[in-house]
């Protein structure tokens, strides 16, 4: 008797629907006059939002490297044996995921306000060094130290996440062969924790190359404060940033690539072996449309 599958005629309907609503969208999108698309193409190649998508580009790198650093540092703080050190880097996490990083961030810039010289000395003796915080925190210093600060408190959670997935077998396992603890930490803990904080990680870098537009309230030459600066003076706002999201947009691809690379590279000897390919996983949806063919019984 043959083998008949199940059908499932509302999978068609669905697919239907969805490609009647991207055709829509796509019509919507190429016969209206108003997005400007031959005005928002000459933007996306101009000189200026090339230079402030490098700005961009720029402050994510530098403030990755500090929160990284930073959550490193405080995970490590967090799991210490001396309370007050432990306590140190449980209030560091607590200020700033509390407040907001827009605040911090103009908090940075207004620094001086409460502290108009910076001095480096002895107390009660004249510094060594006084500086000027007009002068040293310029509004590209503020954005730096809001934004690496404010992510050290997040990475020092996905990096502490990490270190607690490695069971504490593998830790007693090394000791008992004689491993000293920063060797355990370098060759034993490290390489099994990255697989738990790489994901998160790449996430974080992305979520910080679009957090930087945050800096144009200080006026940092990004590429959202490029963009507003042009559509001030021609008022074309539609096609500025249809031009700037097409920025965002290749930059965040770029760095997904790049993460994909890396959770591959690290999921080496692993069952679970990182994110599937995007061929595959399309060829994947598009096969599951169909049953598999029937076949008569002998």
């Amino acid at each position: 008797m043959p083998v008949r599958p199940l059908r499932r005629p509302w999978r068609w309907g669905a697919a239907v629907i969805v490609l009647v609503l991207a055709a829509l969208l796509v019509r919507s999108l190429a016969t209206n006059p108003r997005f400007e698309w031959s005005v928002a193409w000459d933007y996306v190649f101009s000189r200026q939002l090339a230079e402030g998508a490098l700005m961009t580009l720029r402050l994510t790198v530098l403030c990755m490297v500090i929160g990284v650093t930073l959550g490193i540092v405080v995970a490590v703080m967090r799991q210490s044996d001396l309370w007050l050190v432990r306590r140190a880097g449980d209030l560091y996490v607590w200020f700033f995921r509390g407040t907001p990083v827009l605040v911090q961030i103009i908090f940075w810039f207004n620094l001086a306000a409460l502290y108009p010289s910076i001095d480096l000395g002895i107390p009660g003796l004249d510094p060594f060094v006084s500086l000027d915080a007009n002068e040293l925190i310029t509004p590209t210093a503020a954005a730096l130290l809001a934004l690496g600060l404010n992510e050290g408190a997040y990475m020092s959670e996905i990096v502490r996440a990490g270190l607690l997935s490695v069971d504490d077998g593998q830790h007693e396992a090394a000791q008992s062969l004689g491993m000293s603890r920063t060797r355990i930490m370098r060759r034993i803990v490290l390489p099994q924790a990255m697989r738990v904080i790489i994901p998160p990680t790449g996430n974080e870098t992305i979520g910080m190359l679009k957090t930087t537009s945050l800096v144009s309230v200080v006026a940092v030459a990004d590429l959202l404060y490029v963009t507003q600066t042009i559509y001030s003076q021609t008022f074309q706002t539609i096609p500025l940033l249809i031009a700037a999201s097409l920025w965002y947009i290749a930059l965040t691809t770029i760095l997904s690539i790049g993460q994909a690379r890396l959770e591959k590279r690290f999921s080496r000897g692993s069952h679970t072996s990182g994110p599937t390919p995007t061929g595959f996983r399309l060829r994947t949806a598009l096969t599951r449309f169909h049953a598999p063919t029937p076949r008569s019984a002998p």
